[in-house]
């Protein structure tokens, strides 16, 4: 792993993200980047003034984007940690895609408000990152914080083939954070006749080469419900999901449902793809 994107609003929200992403920086010994979209007419006020000297305002905010990164160079334990800033016009999806696609970076990460049922500038964002990009991507929400040797659990129905990228990603994730092992979990929606998948599960011990697997089938009514209080009764801090359209577990990141899911949990999301 290279790099790691960091998307800012300057929030309590996407300060705790950068923090997270600082600690995940520093074990896996890679650079972060913090980025900052500038709304195309902000700064604006339907004056001549305002237009005048509205690359004032931009070259403001981008100066303020590294004076916010270096409140977390300098604060202790992170000072060996190359953070560099991006600042530019658009939307919150457009920069980041425009970013994404001329840089190498293995994981983007961007905060949520999560159980506090308050959505701010990042609700409908992160829904779209995750529906619009293949780079893996971590959501955390604001109660979440870093740990190491944290509980992760795959969410799988065992029909996704993760890409090359996001085995490496999960491996490097599983290994740096010291995790004694992936709990996997296969949620059998309204049937009491199911049996054990064999073959995927030989699947994923062999892509998952840096710790022990553990498989769990549980028999919910409902998929949210059913990760979620596995999540719960296993003191999770990583859920993994896999961005499939025809995934079962695809509708939980559709829009109008993201808000619901990332106000259940507390603890980060690390959507992977096919």
């Amino acid at each position: 792993m290279k790099k790691l994107l960091v998307a800012t609003d300057f929030s309590n929200c996407a300060r705790n993200a950068m923090e997270y992403a600082m600690e995940l920086a520093k074990i896996m010994q890679v650079e972060v980047c913090a980025i900052n979209a500038i709304g195309s007419t902000e700064g604006i006020n339907n004056n001549i003034y305002d237009a005048l000297y509205i690359e004032d305002y931009y070259n403001n905010k981008r100066e303020a984007l590294k004076e916010w990164a270096k409140t977390f160079t300098n604060s202790e334990g992170f000072g060996s940690i190359k953070v560099s800033t991006y600042c530019e016009v658009g939307s919150v999806s457009s920069v980041i895609s425009k970013y994404l696609g001329t840089n190498e970076v293995e994981l983007l990460v961007m905060g949520t408000m999560g159980s506090t049922g308050i959505s701010g500038i990042f609700g409908s964002n992160v829904n779209t990152m995750v529906s619009k990009t293949t780079t893996p991507t971590l959501v955390i929400p604001l109660e979440s914080k870093f740990s190491m040797k944290p509980v992760i659990t795959l969410a799988t129905d065992f029909s996704s083939n993760l890409s090359k990228e996001d085995i490496e990603i999960l491996n490097e994730l599983i290994s740096t954070s010291q995790a004694d092992k992936l709990n996997v979990i296969n949620i059998i929606e309204g049937s009491s006749e199911w049996k054990t998948n064999e073959a995927g599960e030989e699947q994923l011990k062999q892509l998952i080469t840096t710790t022990e697997t553990e498989f769990n089938y549980i028999n919910e009514n409902n998929t949210i419900d059913g990760i979620m209080n596995f999540i719960v009764s296993n003191k999770t801090d990583i859920l993994c999901l896999v961005n499939r359209h025809h995934n079962m577990l695809y509708r939980i990141f559709n829009r109008g449902t993201v808000n619901q899911v990332m106000n259940k949990t507390i603890k980060a999301v690390l959507v992977l793809h096919e």
